[in-house]
């Protein structure tokens, strides 16, 4: 049975603060973030990569996303944690785009029916979605790379290990029907001097160089390491294990405090790629 959506287009919700809200500005910031082009080693499948305003996180995502320029996709799925709403299990965006000052990326409605059935605890709705900041500031870096590609947007409200083992589950099922890049939207530790920061860090660092979503599910279970979108990323690493990843190539690790000057109290940013 098919899913019922709607047509609805969510707008953005942070253009103007997160990032530039005017589509030249912001193409040529993300361009001038890229630098020159080097292609990938090898083809991307899985990438992580911060959420924060462009001005602090922007180039730590930039070193994953320039490696997608010149690929096709047939969709990428968005993983990303909910800062402000608290919800079972995962929602899937139930409309049909969310838009940008770069335009409108359109919902892959076949994923979205196949995650459904392959995830009991996954809903369509809104919850997540309306104002959260974390899938949407992903996209323009998208956009830039890709072009017009498809998406799912998926918000994970519950990031319990039991939550978090079934969506990964599910999206390694549709990684194996369709050709997709996962994309696991989160920051590190927040809000510790940089030394603690660094330690807290370099745990979930090693846990993603390694490809080892266990491992790195009971380091924030024990809170041997932090990261808001840690879940997200036990899933997104979990489905690329399923599909044959043994590790991930870490890009570039930073903090806050390298941007502001400030160490007293920061948060940590982090990007990797996974290669078939």
């Amino acid at each position: 049975m098919r899913v019922q959506a709607s047509q609805r287009v969510r707008p953005c919700a942070v253009c103007g603060t997160f990032y530039p809200g005017g589509e030249r500005e912001l193409r040529r910031g993300i361009e001038a973030m890229f630098g020159p082009s080097k292609p990938a080693p090898r083809r991307v499948v899985g990438l992580i990569a911060p959420h924060a305003g462009y001005a602090y996180s922007g180039p730590t995502a930039a070193r994953g996303y320039a490696l997608l320029r010149g690929a096709q996709y047939e969709a990428v799925v968005v993983v990303s944690p909910s800062h402000r709403e608290y919800f079972d299990g995962v929602c899937v965006f139930g409309g049909a785009a969310y838009e940008t000052p770069l335009g409108r990326m359109p919902v892959h409605e076949a994923l979205r029916e196949e995650l459904l059935r392959a995830m009991p605890s996954a809903h369509m709705g809104d919850e997540g979605h309306r104002a959260e900041h974390a899938v949407e500031v992903q996209l323009p870096f998208l956009q830039a790379a890709l072009g017009d590609v498809p998406f799912l947007p998926v918000v994970v409200g519950d990031q319990s290990p039991e939550v978090c083992r079934e969506l990964g589950d599910a999206l390694a099922l549709l990684a194996a029907n369709h050709d997709l890049l996962l994309v696991a939207s989160t920051d590190l530790s927040h809000f510790y001097p940089s030394a603690t920061a660094r330690t807290l860090d370099d745990v979930m660092i090693a846990d993603v160089r390694a490809a080892d979503h266990e491992k790195l599910m009971a380091h924030l279970e024990d809170r041997t390491t932090e990261a808001c979108g840690g879940g997200p990323a036990v899933a997104v690493i979990r489905a690329l294990a399923k599909g044959g990843v043994r590790g991930m190539e870490i890009l570039e690790h930073r903090t806050s405090g390298d941007v502001t000057g400030d160490h007293a109290s920061v948060v940590g940013y982090l990007s990797a790629a996974a290669y078939a």
